[in-house]
């Protein structure tokens, strides 16, 4: 079966027979009126953006501490860009290890306290690599459910056997473990700090009694939680003061830290053997020298300019206190994703174009993407939201046709 490309309207372009599901997915789409065609941003990624040529206040960016234009992060990537060119042309295990690249690593292992950090070209990669390779047949990984999808094309990398437990749920997750005690093989458990869908935070000092109770290991991806959670901006293990206890520390430079690619930080030597037995690793090219030069920047930002994590709280705490005021169906705590929850997916994008039109920007997620089949408005919000945005934000839902208030 072919693949079929799809041009901005949704229709479909001449490269062969085209893949008769997705098609027909769209059709019905387009049948019930709730097919969406991509937006297209025309200028900078910042908090009100260029969409489709009309200027939105921007709710769709994991820009958590708006580094993305910090001055000096720019500064630092265009010297590196000029001193070292555009990109390494090669991967690590080839000619793509700079010397950036190690001094990253560097700066990642002393932020976590950490003995060894491996640097990964994109964050989905660094899922993939971990979970692929330090488990494998005969081995048993241990999922939340609600995992981002790296998570589970990780695992399904690897060759363990890989069971879900329900979403948070400690009482689960132990009598998982109790069974599998019975085994003589290695556990692996796998969570998030933050998931991203929900913007919920994993019960980790929970998990982490477990781990040692049962002896397993823990991975946990803090992609949504770095810069985000913790007195230093370390995530949910910091902030729950279990950080020694994770095995397998991941995540993404996308986020907080305004760039992209991703990182594993672990105390356990073992961890280097990856750079030598992962697929993801050795056949992907390395991160650019502008991209090390930013991160490493931002990094630096992250550790000396706390105000960032406060504002992006205090906008945070206004609008969810804003939006539970009228009703909205949002999670009991605040943070820097607060999903909006829709009764069905046609009111989901009702009220998705309704916030459009007032000039607001969400991600609309739907089935199979939302955690338990319903349909959400994601708000992902940032420091570099002013507390005038937040409140044109608030006026726009409240403004909808049959807002529960």
């Amino acid at each position: 079966m072919a693949l079929v490309f799809l041009d901005l309207d949704g229709t479909a372009l001449d490269n062969g027979r085209p893949a008769r599901g997705i098609v027909e997915t769209i059709a019905e789409l387009k049948k019930n009126g709730v097919y969406r065609v991509l937006p297209v941003n025309y200028g900078p990624c910042k908090n009100v953006i260029d969409l489709n040529r009309r200027s939105v206040v921007n709710l769709s960016s994991n820009n958590y501490l708006g580094l993305t234009f910090d001055p000096d992060c720019i500064r630092a990537a265009c010297q590196a860009a000029e001193r070292e060119g555009t990109g390494t042309t090669g991967s690590r295990l080839a000619n793509g290890t700079f010397a950036g690249h190690i001094a990253l690593e560097r700066d990642l292992s002393a932020f976590f306290n950490c003995r060894h950090t491996i640097v990964f070209s994109t964050g989905y990669l660094a899922n993939l690599a971990i979970l692929s390779t330090v488990v494998g047949p005969g081995e048993v990984i241990l999922l939340d459910a609600d995992c981002h999808a790296s998570i589970y094309d990780g695992c399904r990398m690897g060759g363990a056997d890989v069971i879900r437990f329900r979403h948070n749920d400690v009482a689960d997750l132990e009598k998982r473990l109790r069974r599998l005690s019975r085994r003589d093989t290695n556990v692996l458990i796998v969570v998030e700090g933050l998931y991203s869908m929900l913007g919920d935070r994993a019960p980790l000092a929970e998990i982490v009694e477990l781990k040692k109770r049962y002896g397993a290991w823990l991975a946990v991806d803090e992609a949504h939680s770095l810069g985000v959670l913790g007195e230093q901006g370390r995530g949910l293990a910091e902030e729950a003061g279990v950080a020694e206890e994770v095995d397998f520390l991941i995540g993404t430079f996308s986020k907080s830290l305004g760039a992209i690619g991703g990182f594993c930080a672990s105390n356990h030597a073992g961890l280097e053997l990856v750079r030598y037995a992962s697929r993801p690793y050795i056949f992907t090219a390395s991160l650019s020298p502008s991209t090390v030069a930013s991160v490493r920047t931002a990094l630096r930002i992250l550790g000396s300019r706390p105000e960032l994590r406060r504002r992006l709280w205090d906008n945070a705490r206004r609008l969810h206190e804003r939006l539970r005021a009228l009703g909205c169906a949002v999670g009991p705590e605040p943070g820097p994703i607060i999903a909006v929850r829709c009764p069905t997916v046609e009111e989901a994008f009702t009220r998705w174009n309704g916030l459009l039109a007032r000039g607001i920007y969400v991600n609309m997620v739907l089935p199979p993407a939302t955690p338990d089949g319903g349909a959400l408005l994601r708000c992902s919000l940032s420091a570099a939201h002013t507390r005038a945005q937040i409140d044109r934000i608030g006026d726009a839902f409240a403004d909808l046709p049959g807002n529960p208030a």
